[in-house]
């Protein structure tokens, strides 16, 4: 896949750069309680040219929807009704009606363009605007091929996120999890990818063997998982190119809960041994594995902080499960939980500064707090929340819940102010979701 960005320079729009405008910013605190009102007109293209994706005018439109789907989502802006945003004119993607605009109650304006290139791929350009101050803000174009157009959409909606809320980028990734049918007994689970949003959904395996815990390699090229090929329950590496799997630890012992370092050179897991279970690292090509603990407790749902040098963990050696952390080499370890009840499925944000988890006392939360084990703050407030995953900015976590006496799940996501929280669309249910980094 491959996805050009440009400056607009040289796409057919002239436009002067004007100085950043520094009046409006939205307020991440506050969640889905105050919203900014922002206007997503669809983009106009120059001229109508068909591709394999439809003509530049339709994907102008899609383009359009698939941005105020994204910023909505977020909780933090409140796009503009349709019968409000009218036609905008290609002229008037860099010259806006700011009168019009003012009319609308939008704070902000997301213009921009579909256009045909000579050479097979589209640009689209992404242009946000202070409706108040009448400024440009930030402009950015992404050539793509034309079926890479949902792509375009995203980095646009990521370019107007930031620029708003000073937090990095997230709508431009990709979400792995396990694709759940059937009876309560009986299920079927195979591996499932997609867009963030749920679009470009498709399975990863046929639902012949079990899987479990699937966790993308930091190049997004492999997934790591425990599936139970011949009824026996061990860690395997899925090349999402080749669909090809490979066994990671060939041991007769049960081995589970992997996870990849950041670097990607490592994978951590567990082992269960004559009844002990604890946390091991193997080579992600393969070979010997280090033990990195030696509690008689069960020790297992490994996490690497950021930078590598450090692992959360869940162990209950004490006599209930609760959050550890060590090098990783497995020296330092220490408890970081302390309050009521169990914690489970402990996992570190990619900005380094929270790890999430799932409380358990009263049902399973969604919960996250500090490294030290500080500012503990539950998130959610289900029947039964759990598994964890990031976003790639470290603001939004997505879970899985399961509904009170069905046995099925979905996923769902909420953000750190634990006010937005949302369904996130699967074509069957869904459990253990794995947030992957920024697409490249």
């Amino acid at each position: 896949m491959k996805l050009l960005q440009t400056l607009l320079l040289a796409v057919g729009v002239a436009a002067p750069v004007p100085a950043l405008a520094q009046s409006i910013t939205v307020d991440i605190t506050g969640g889905i309680s105050s919203p900014m009102p922002i206007a997503i007109p669809s983009m106009p293209t120059p001229a109508i040219v068909p591709t394999a994706a439809g003509d530049t005018s339709a994907l102008g439109r899609q383009v359009a929807e698939v941005i105020t789907n994204d910023l909505r989502n977020s909780g933090l802006f409140q796009p503009i009704g349709p019968s409000a945003l009218g036609q905008v004119s290609f002229a008037q993607v860099t010259a806006p009606d700011y009168p019009h605009w003012v009319g609308t109650g939008a704070q902000a304006l997301v213009q921009g363009f579909a256009q045909a290139n000579g050479d097979g791929t589209i640009t689209v350009g992404c242009y946000l605007y202070d409706v108040f101050a009448k400024t440009e803000l930030a402009r950015q174009g992404f050539v793509v091929s034309p079926a890479n157009w949902r792509r375009a959409a995203h980095k646009c909606a990521d370019t107007v996120y930031t620029r708003l809320t000073g937090e990095g980028p997230y709508f431009d990734s990709r979400v792995v999890y396990v694709s759940e049918t059937g009876p309560k007994l009986k299920r079927i689970k195979r591996l499932a990818i997609m867009d963030q949003d749920g679009a470009n959904h498709r399975f990863l395996t046929n639902g012949q063997n079990i899987v479990l815990t699937p966790r993308f390699a930091p190049n997004q090229q492999s997934v790591v998982y425990m599936s139970f090929v011949n009824d026996k329950p061990r860690i395997y590496v899925y090349d999402i190119g080749s669909g090809r799997q490979r066994l990671v630890v060939d041991q007769p012992n049960m081995t589970f809960a992997p996870r990849f370092s950041p670097d990607g050179r490592f994978i951590v897991f567990s082992m269960a041994v004559n009844g002990n279970t604890d946390i091991y690292r193997v080579p992600a090509s393969g070979g010997a594995a280090t033990r990195l603990t030696t509690s008689p407790g069960i020790d297992t749902a490994a996490s690497y902080s950021p930078d590598g040098s450090r692992i959360v963990f869940e162990s209950d050696r004490g006599g209930t499960q609760q959050i550890y952390v060590m090098s990783a080499d497995g020296s330092g370890q220490q408890r970081i939980s302390f309050g009521s009840g169990r914690y489970a499925t402990p996992v570190w944000s990619p900005k380094g500064d929270l790890i999430a988890f799932t409380k358990i006392g009263g049902g399973f939360r969604i919960g996250i707090m500090a490294p030290d084990g500080s500012g503990e703050k539950t998130l959610t407030n289900a029947w039964q929340d759990e598994g964890p995953s990031w976003s790639p900015n470290g603001r939004v976590v997505m879970f899985f819940r399961t509904a009170q006496g069905s046995g099925k799940a979905d996923l769902w996501s909420v953000d750190l102010t634990g006010v937005n929280e949302k369904r996130v669309p699967t074509p069957l249910d869904g459990s253990d979701p794995a947030w992957g980094p920024l697409l490249p």
